[in-house]
């Protein structure tokens, strides 16, 4: 049986990717629709050897439609999702708007897939599933088999966010500072607070009166919704002038023993993980090095002489990828696999 899929926010960054990898990983559809506003109605966008012709998303009527991906931030889900959900369709949004809603689960599917089966077996489901933010969802696909074989107690993350996770008027303005700064045209910032081109800026989102920015709050959240609430988590989140992938240091804290190889071993045996640690020059994964693919990357494993059960490790995954539009097709994916989606008359 092929399914019918909906592709909202079609000529954006990560929707995109979903046709993108919709097409690469054979998604049993047997239609597939790109979905924007009014003022992208008629572009054509590819879609594998095909071309889609946009339609409008004000339009569409969703009857008979069993996935609509949506990838056009929050106010639009905010209005479209559940008048989408209403019509029998389930709706996978991108957006943080329904992230923290009690009667919608925060899937990573390697990590809490089996949320999926509470919501589905639920005759009053919200029919929508909320995607984690991009920095969350490598972070936890790193953590849960670590938190399996020793329980995490405590995680200190630093994000090194790439520009895309902007949008591209983020990548576009990377691209023109730079270009600039070599003919002495002094940067103008305007997607971000000041030059990206040969800098960092320590801030994302807006700030909260705690100090902290809402993107470093989210990965709080998020984590503990996902994970386990018991761990403590802080965070900084910076920005760096990388046009894809997402990279993170993070230390942490467990209640029981863990050895740097035991740590090794069990990444290496976990769904969507792959380990690339050389203890030597250029043995460990770059934003460079991930781009494109599905993996999520584990490098620099090693021991946290700072605090008992510490260690330290290095993650970077390409955000569009599995920190946006792999991720939600993999929840799709999960709901097929799992017989889900028979439930839905339920």
């Amino acid at each position: 049986m092929g399914y019918r899929v909906a592709v909202i926010g079609a000529t954006g960054n990560v929707g995109r990717e979903v046709l993108n990898i919709l097409s690469e990983r054979n998604f049993p559809a047997d239609e597939v629709v790109a979905l924007a506003s009014s003022r992208s109605t008629g572009r054509e966008i590819s879609f594998g050897d095909k071309t889609l012709k946009v339609k409008n998303l004000a339009d569409y009527d969703f009857t008979g439609t069993d996935f609509a991906i949506m990838s056009a931030g929050g106010s639009t889900a905010k209005e479209w999702a559940p008048k989408i959900a209403a019509q029998g369709c389930l709706v996978i949004d991108n957006s943080s708007y329904f992230r923290y809603h009690s009667d919608v689960p925060l899937v990573v599917p390697e990590v809490n897939a089996h949320v999926l089966d509470a919501f589905m077996a639920d005759p009053k489901r919200s029919n929508i599933i909320a995607n984690p933010n991009c920095s969350t969802a490598q972070l936890v696909v790193a953590l849960k088999p670590l938190h399996d074989v020793a329980k995490l107690k405590r995680i200190v993350v630093s994000t090194y966010q790439s520009v895309s996770g902007s949008g591209k008027d983020a990548m576009d303005e990377l691209w023109n500072q730079t270009k600039g700064i070599f003919v002495n045209d002094k940067p103008s910032p305007e997607k971000f607070p000041k030059q990206i081109a040969f800098n960092v800026i320590p801030h994302i989102d807006v700030f909260m009166e705690d100090g902290y920015t809402k993107e470093e709050w989210k990965v709080l959240a998020e984590t503990k919704k996902i994970l386990d609430p018991k761990i403590k988590v802080t965070c900084t989140a910076v920005r760096v002038p990388v046009f894809v992938g997402h990279a993170e240091a993070v230390n942490m804290e467990f209640e029981n023993p863990i050895t740097p190889d035991e740590a090794r071993d069990a990444l290496r045996e976990a769904p969507g993980i792959a380990v690339l640690d050389k203890r030597e020059a250029g043995g460990y994964a770059t934003p460079v090095d991930c781009v494109g693919d599905y993996e999520t990357y584990v490098s620099r494993i090693r021991e946290d002489v700072t605090v008992e059960n510490g260690l330290v490790m290095w993650v970077v995954s390409d955000n569009l990828r599995k920190g946006a539009a792999l991720n939600t097709i993999q929840i799709a994916e999960t709901l097929i696999e799992r017989g889900l989606m028979d439930k839905r008359a339920a």
